[in-house]
């Protein structure tokens, strides 16, 4: 078969089956200008640690702007994209003039801009995470080892990021992140879960935090650790699927608790393998 041939099938393949990130059509955001714009945001967050670059007073000012500046164009662009497939998807006659008229360049430029203004609370909270399990790993030698190194640190650091997103009305890139960083870390977490402060994640290959799962400070869970829904059911899309568990909290791997209305008491401990599919009272300590 020759190679006009060949591409003419595939060129069919698009027609018959979609799949093509178009601008002609739909325009969903790039998934490489994502994960750019995350590495600059982690970079931004533990400047020195993520790179091979050298940094000292005058070059952390440059490097820092120049991030800022390219963070701010990326992904207003690629968020600006989001905001108007939403747009066009639930008003398929949408015009071009009509997505200019909704304001999407806007919204997205308000959003980008509060993210880089969020990057100090966020830094401080995600050094709380670092601390966490610094303090609760006899493994860790130092926070440098666990910034540089923790597979669990890292995930907490991307999921805080694309919590900011998802909680300020920005679709689909949130999940872009979360699954970025899963497949780096084996670690899913859900943009939309609400996590506290000082939250230690250990090893971590195999943890999964479902989008309503709702959880306090303090909180430590083990590999395997899956924080999960009873049903699937799309009916349940709006609903609190999710565990709540409540402040200092330990979690061994693989300890499977579902359900929306299964609330994990404060200081309870949840043994290795267990099964939770109901409520457990405050300081409890559940090994089967």
């Amino acid at each position: 078969m020759s190679i006009d041939s060949l591409v003419d099938s595939i060129l069919h393949s698009y027609e018959q089956y979609g799949g093509v990130n178009s601008q002609e059509t739909e325009n969903f955001p790039n998934r490489e200008n994502v994960v750019t714009v995350l590495h600059d945001l982690e970079n931004l967050i533990f400047p020195g640690f993520k790179t091979a670059e050298l940094i000292d007073s005058v070059s952390l000012r440059y490097t820092t702007g120049i991030r800022i500046s390219r963070i701010l164009q990326t992904l207003t662009h690629e968020i600006k994209k989001s905001l108007c497939y939403v747009v066009t998807a639930s008003s398929p006659g949408t015009k071009d003039s009509d997505i200019e008229n909704s304001h999407c360049f806007a919204l997205a430029e308000k959003t980008s801009v509060a993210l880089i203004e969020s990057l100090p609370e966020i830094r401080r909270t995600v050094q709380l995470d670092a601390q966490a399990i610094l303090d609760g790993d006899p493994a860790a030698r130092s926070i440098e080892e666990v910034i540089l190194s923790y597979p669990g640190l890292e995930a907490l650091l991307v999921y805080r990021l694309a919590h900011f997103l998802f909680i300020n009305g920005v679709p689909i890139i949130p999940r872009m992140m979360s699954e970025y960083v899963h497949g780096k870390t084996g670690i899913d977490i859900h943009p939309g879960a609400t996590i506290g402060n000082s939250f230690a994640i250990d090893h971590g290959t195999g943890v999964v935090i479902g989008e309503t799962c709702v959880i306090g400070n303090n909180v430590k869970i083990y590999q395997g650790v899956t924080l999960g829904a009873l049903s699937v059911s799309k009916g349940l899309m709006n609903k609190k699927r999710h565990p709540t568990i409540e402040d200092n909290v330990t979690i061994y791997s693989n300890a499977t608790i579902l359900g929306g209305q299964t609330v994990i008491g404060k200081g309870c401990t949840i043994g290795g393998n267990t099964w939770v599919t109901k409520s457990v009272p405050p300081g409890t300590t559940l090994t089967r």
